[in-house]
């Protein structure tokens, strides 16, 4: 039996003097406290998917069906969650943001390293990302290593290979530093797999699923930011709302998205 460690407390496993002593606005303005809070968990949230995403990568290397399909259906809600969460911040007005906003400085969520690496496990390879960041930084270092190791798409098809579908060679030995780019000859093995209609069928739909869900991520946040402050330049220097529009709509897996005009 485990020994039971008295000293343990709901305030100390959870490390709630820390979490909740970590809110530390600028000015006297009411919302920014709810701008701080809101973005500490977004932040919180995505520490959590990267662990998830981590895990579905390893479970998909194994050839792990059951745990896969668990894994990403954890995933998928935490994605609802974070969505449903600017529901929350479109309730600050733009004139109630500007109170604040000049306190910022070059403060800025495009800074998010930990979005950086769920983009960059998605299979996002743009070295210019991290270039804004220190050399010698810990975030520059995971986003350059998340955009080294494998995608999640690459681990899904590694799990295609291993239940003996036939995936290319060439794309299994792919250097997965590059953008993947569209394959027929991967599409035909996807289209088996629609065919077979079983657990790895499943685990297309759940990952066009995911995808679907940062696209809809992508396109609220753009559209809450364009709401807010318009077309001015972003905090930190970024330009707002243009570069965001640029994002939506670009799709993480093609190859999943493209097989559905020839099922």
């Amino acid at each position: 039996m485990t020994e039971r460690n008295a000293a343990l407390t709901y305030e100390s496993y959870l490390a709630l003097p820390e979490i909740l002593g970590a809110q530390r606005p600028r000015s006297h303005e009411h919302d920014e406290m709810l701008f701080i809070v809101i973005h500490q968990v977004y932040e919180l949230w995505f520490k959590q998917l990267l662990h998830e995403l981590a895990h579905l990568r390893s479970r998909l290397e194994t050839g792990d069906t059951a745990h896969s399909i668990r894994t990403l259906r954890r995933a998928l809600t935490i994605l609802k969650v974070v969505v449903a969460q600017i529901d929350v911040l479109e309730t600050m007005t733009p004139s109630q943001f500007a109170g604040f906003r000049a306190r910022l400085d070059a403060a800025s969520g495009f800074e998010s390293a930990q979005f950086r690496e769920l983009e960059a496990v998605l299979g996002r390879r743009d070295r210019q990302v991290f270039e804004h960041y220190p050399p010698e930084s810990g975030a520059r270092q995971r986003i350059a290593e998340a955009m080294e190791n494998p995608s999640l798409f690459d681990s899904f098809l590694g799990y295609l290979a291993r239940h003996d579908y036939p995936v290319p060679e060439e794309a299994l030995r792919r250097d997965v530093r590059l953008p993947w780019e569209p394959s027929e000859e991967v599409q035909d093995v996807l289209l088996r797999v629609y065919a077979d209609d079983g657990g790895a069928a499943t685990i297309c739909e759940h990952l066009v699923d995911l995808d679907e869900g940062q696209q809809e991520w992508r396109y609220r946040h753009v559209m809450m930011v364009q709401r807010t402050i318009g077309d001015k330049q972003g905090t930190g220097g970024s330009s707002g709302a243009s570069y965001l529009r640029s994002t939506v709509g670009v799709p993480a897996f093609p190859d999943l998205w493209a097989v559905r005009s020839r099922l």
